[in-house]
This record gives structure tokens, C-alpha cells and sequence, in this order.
């Protein structure tokens, strides 16, 4: 069994899953909140989303949203007594999106990252790496692309998914893509800067 936990969006979203097979889920689109919400939809899955192994989503994203959801996975795994891993964020919201259309074989995520910028990265056969981009920016990089994510009603788009990660998404990803070590992925530098010594 593996436990999914992600924090980094909109979205506070848990999942338990035997292999590829989802044995059960929560998922609320909260904007705010997450820490108040995860332990509750934990406690909802069966043996309080008890599992083997968890994969937490790592970012980009809120940076509390990030933090919340890490800590979590982090202080479960302790717990327990099991390995946590790390996954992309935005390889969730892909994964998912190509999953459910077979014939997208690529696809861009372009998700809210706060401060008038979004994250943007590519996957599949339009693979690109993560970048931080103003929205006027970010409408010259998606012009002809194809694109999801909670921030994609922004841009004037044809095709247009918007979508939060969820994890139970993380049954859609390559075991390869479910590696990383749990810490944060912020997808831009901090906002606050350190004081300048005299």
C-alpha cells in the first residue's frame, strides 16, 4: 500500500493506493486551510491511510502548502516506520491529464505560483523544464501549446483543463517519477530576503 499525500495547490488531497488500483481518496479544493484539513481527510481513508510506503507531492507551489504537506509524509513515515519519497506536483497534474486523454502525448502545467506569476513546465513530447513566469510572459511561452492546470483559464486557450494535483494521480506516474527526496520544491526564490549585515 502507498499513502499520497499533496498539499502544494488549491487542493488538500490524499490518497490510498494497492498498485495502480485506487482503494480510496480525499480531495477538497481549499485555497487555504491545508493544515487545518490533511490530518481529517487522513483519518477518513481506511486505517487511517495506514500504508507501506508514502509519496508526497513536492512542488511547486504555496510555500505553507509545500510545508504542510512534507511534514506530514515526514512525520508518518517516522511514525510508522516507512519510506517517504517525493514526487513532482506538476508531473501530477500531467500524469493525470495524459492519462485520461491517451491521445495528448504532451502537455503543459501551468499552475498559480502567487505575486502575478505561474509555474509552467512541459511533459511528455513537450517536455520542458520548470520555470517562474509573469502571466504576460507566460502567454507569449503557451501560445500553440497544449495546457492544464489551475491557472490555465487564465490564458486564452482552446483546449483548456484547469485542474488542481491530486493524488491519487500518483498511480499514473513512473516509479522513476516518485523518487525525489521529500523536501520542498518552491519554484521561485523566497519573498522574504535575509537582513543585510553591517
Amino acid at each position: 500500500m502507498i499513502l499520497a499525500i499533496e498539499t502544494a495547490g488549491y487542493a488538500c488531497s490524499v490518497a490510498l493506493l494497492d498498485g495502480p488500483r485506487l482503494i480510496a481518496e480525499a480531495h477538497e479544493v481549499l485555497r487555504r486551510g491545508h493544515a487545518e484539513r490533511l490530518i481529517p481527510m487522513l483519518s477518513s481513508l481506511p486505517d487511517g491511510g495506514r500504508a507501506d510506503a508514502i509519496v508526497v507531492g513536492c512542488g511547486p507551489g504555496s510555500f505553507t502548502g509545500v510545508r504542510v504537506g512534507i511534514a506530514a509524509a515526514r512525520a508518518l513515515g517516522l511514525a510508522w516506520h516507512v519510506p517517504v519519497t517525493g514526487c513532482n506536483s506538476l508531473a501530477l497534474v500531467a500524469a493525470e491529464a495524459m492519462a485520461m486523454e491517451s491521445s495528448t502525448p504532451g502537455i503543459t502545467i501551468v499552475m498559480e505560483g502567487g505575486h502575478g506569476e505561474v509555474f509552467v513546465q512541459g511533459f511528455g513530447v513537450d517536455k520542458a523544464p520548470l520555470v517562474s513566469l509573469s502571466y504576460v510572459d507566460a502567454e507569449v511561452h503557451l501560445a500553440g501549446l497544449t495546457i492544464a492546470g489551475n491557472a490555465a483559464h487564465r490564458f486564452k486557450h482552446d483546449d483548456v483543463r484547469a485542474t488542481d494535483a491530486r493524488a491519487a494521480s500518483v498511480r499514473f506516474l513512473e516509479a522513476a517519477d516518485c523518487q525525489l527526496p521529500p523536501s520542498p520544491t518552491y519554484g521561485r526564490s523566497p519573498d522574504a530576503k535575509p537582513m543585510a549585515t553591517p
